[in-house]
């Protein structure tokens, strides 16, 4: 079998339905194991394509897996369709102007994401049944990237038992074959209990919820100065006891999310900001409990994967930006600061190019550059499947992750375009992986010597079950 550029118009001959499904996903922004309109947008999808669904896969009623062929090696292409909190936005503007007032957007692109996987993997499979090729195509639907870890329930679950390899994207500012780089995260809820009491009558007969919580912010503050280099702390307040300061609170609740370069010194943190809790707990004569909501892993890189994404990155290109698409992101960067735009040069090691307000190249594979560390669940992934991630450019250059100026782009022709373009190489890729039994045996190998004398451990300790109430407590 050759991987020809015959793949790319398999995508293309798709690219108007996904369009649509990313733009039908946009409108219906929601948060972490909430995904119900849009899961049901991406198993429809499926089904109308010819895929063998299976759904509820972890326990969790919005991920699914689709798949697709018969015999040879099995290709998994993973998407996403979670939005994230208080990023509601209009899109198509150059100004911040919420559809919602403090609704959810789409501020990472996961519209994107999750239509664009579906197209490589719709594309894969037609490809093969065209071709009468033997291969398995499989499409996993993942809800809760954004701080569930659904992913690292669905590796605990077996869902990726049997697969020979992984291939994901992110809607990105550049385009690039992703960086193995990612931190282990948890994220875990501390609700501490007093006892309510007039603040100004009795308060001796009061203990106060809010203290224990505030003495913990303390506590994770000094700890900071002590943690391991790359480790991140942050903490949001869900509950703080009320709004009347004559009250003593009874009840505050704090989410820290703890991160480190790898799994064992983040769980080891994540231990330390207990004791933190209990001791402020004491401090305070009040009690605290905690809840583990999700956990996942570092990202184990796969050089075999890398260069054979990279290879065809470099084939296929920057995708074909028009003048309007320029103009428009030139607009957006006039929201940004120049430290944004500088930043996206600082992260790829590039030089800038004047007037560029859509990156227009590849990025070379080993290009030097300050990494700048978020987390993802597709690390749990990587340890068990070897995994690779592409980057194409679906934004403006310095467009920060997580604003709503991503969101204000999310239905653009820019975006679009990019999003077809990461479908076409990661068909490829997975088509080039099918094709050469060496890059999948090459793959397997890497990922062993990586894995060696450290076997995968859940980060999600057995009995705790995916929190499906976690994007109700916003």
């Amino acid at each position: 079998m050759r991987n020809t550029e015959d793949i790319w118009q398999f995508v293309d001959d798709k690219r108007d339905v996904f369009e649509a499904l990313s733009d039908r996903v946009f409108d219906t922004p929601e948060l972490l194991y909430n995904e119900f309109q849009s899961a049901a947008a991406h198993e429809e999808a499926l089904r109308a394509e010819g895929f063998a669904t299976t759904t509820g896969i972890a326990g969790i009623p919005t991920a699914m897996m689709g798949e697709a062929g018969e015999g040879g090696p099995i290709i998994a292409i993973l998407g996403e369709y979670d939005a994230l909190p208080g990023l509601s936005q209009e899109p198509g503007v150059t100004e911040p102007r919420p559809q919602v007032s403090g609704g959810n957007g789409h501020g990472c692109g996961h519209n994107l994401l999750g239509a664009g996987a579906l197209l490589a993997a719709t594309a894969l499979k037609d490809y093969l049944a065209r071709n009468n090729l033997p291969g398995r195509v499989r499409y996993y639907g993942c809800p809760a990237e954004e701080g569930g870890a659904a992913k690292a329930f669905m590796v605990r679950a077996g869902a990726f038992e049997g697969v020979d390899a992984a291939i994901t994207w992110h809607p990105s500012s550049v385009n690039e074959v992703a960086r193995a780089r990612a931190l282990a995260n948890t994220r875990i809820d501390f609700t501490f209990t007093g006892r309510a009491s007039h603040a100004s009558g009795a308060p001796h007969l009061g203990r106060s919820a809010l203290d224990a919580l505030e003495l913990t912010s303390v506590g994770v503050n000094y700890m900071r100065e002590h943690m391991p280099p790359g480790s991140r702390v942050h903490g949001a307040i869900l509950e703080t006891g009320g709004i009347a300061p004559n009250v003593v609170q009874a009840r505050a609740k704090v989410r820290y999310a703890v991160r480190g370069t790898t799994r064992e010194p983040m769980l080891d943190l994540v231990e330390w900001v207990k004791r933190i809790a209990q001791g402020a707990a004491m401090m305070t004569d009040t009690k605290v409990e905690w809840q583990l909501l999700s956990s996942f892993s570092d990202l184990v890189g796969n050089r075999p994967m890398e260069e054979a994404m990279q290879s065809q990155l470099e084939r296929l290109g920057p995708a074909d930006y028009d003048d309007e698409d320029r103009a428009f992101a030139a607009a957006i960067q006039q929201t940004l600061s120049p430290q944004d735009i500088a930043t996206t040069y600082l992260k790829t090691g590039e030089s800038p190019k004047e007037g560029e307000t859509i990156h227009e190249r590849v990025v070379p594979l080993d290009a030097a550059g300050i990494e700048l560390i978020g987390s993802t669940d597709v690390g749990d992934v990587s340890w068990v499947v070897p995994t690779v991630q592409a980057h194409t450019a679906t934004m403006a250059v310095g467009t920060p992750g997580h604003s709503w100026q991503l969101t204000a782009q999310g239905k653009s022709p820019l975006a679009k375009k990019g999003m077809v373009q990461a479908a076409k190489v990661m068909a490829a890729t997975a088509l080039a992986a099918m094709s050469d039994e060496g890059l999948l045996s090459a793959a397997k190998e890497d990922l062993a010597k990586r894995t060696a004398g450290r076997p995968y451990r859940s980060p999600i300790p057995d009995g705790v079950e995916p929190p499906l109430q976690m994007g109700r407590t916003h």
